[in-house]
């Protein structure tokens, strides 16, 4: 008999040495996997970072884009050393990433893309509820938008 319970005694140790083994397995398994899902995730932040690490100084361009265009459209004659300044600087900020949110004018209101900033009566049936000007253009720097572009629309009034 007394051999009967050192058998069950060290049966019972190997059973719960095994369910420890076990147990610690999938603990680590799960670990495993968890670390890997974390650098999977920090590698695409990563690439989100370096897309749009110039967001702040292209943002900043803005507006002396927009000062170029004002000055382009306002002269009577061309000035080509002003134009050949202005079309140098989108080049290098396109290669960059920055992009032209589509001329909207005679769509409808995007919120993903578009600030209204005034409603005026519609002009005529088919334009309510429309875009009829572009107040300041709006971009994109890698399919992400970093200024909306300002419209007017049509109220359905």
């Amino acid at each position: 008999m007394a051999k009967k319970k050192k058998e069950t005694k060290k049966e019972t140790e190997e059973i719960t040495f095994e369910e420890k083994f076990s147990e610690l397995n999938d603990k680590h398994l799960r670990l495993f996997a968890e670390f890997e899902n974390f650098k999977k995730r920090t590698a695409k932040e990563r690439i989100e970072l370096y897309k749009t690490a110039g967001e702040n100084v292209l943002s900043a361009l803005l507006p002396i884009i927009d000062d170029f265009e004002r000055s382009i459209k306002a002269k009577e004659e061309e000035d080509e050393g002003v134009l050949l300044i202005y079309n140098k600087l989108i080049s290098i900020l396109e290669a960059k990433g920055l992009k032209v949110i589509d001329n909207p004018v005679g769509s409808e209101l995007n919120t993903d893309f578009h600030e209204a900033i005034t409603n005026v009566p519609a002009p005529s049936e088919e334009m309510k509820g429309k875009i009829i000007d572009v107040i300041e253009k709006g971009y994109f720097l890698n399919e992400k938008v970093i200024r909306y572009a300002k419209v007017v629309v049509a109220n359905n009034e």
